[in-house]
């Protein structure tokens, strides 16, 4: 799966599919898919991305308190 890094647009291929969707995980381990090589393994900070279309990850997989909490 991708998702893009907010800051730079560049796509993330998450490597850490249970870390994605845990919500008291930060981070997920991926790596930047640009150039010609592979990059090299990196811990992303999951509010930090987002789906390539631009749309927010779900609350449920970054806020361990979501079902609790009203927005």
């Amino acid at each position: 799966m991708f998702l893009k890094d907010k800051s730079t647009g560049d796509l993330v291929e998450v490597l850490d599919m249970a870390a994605m969707v845990d919500p008291c995980r930060e981070k997920l381990e991926g790596r930047y898919h640009a150039g010609e090589e592979l990059q090299d393994p990196a811990q992303f900070v999951k509010d930090r991305l987002e789906f390539p279309s631009g749309e927010e990850l779900p609350r449920c997989w970054i806020d361990a308190g979501y079902r609790g909490t009203r927005h």
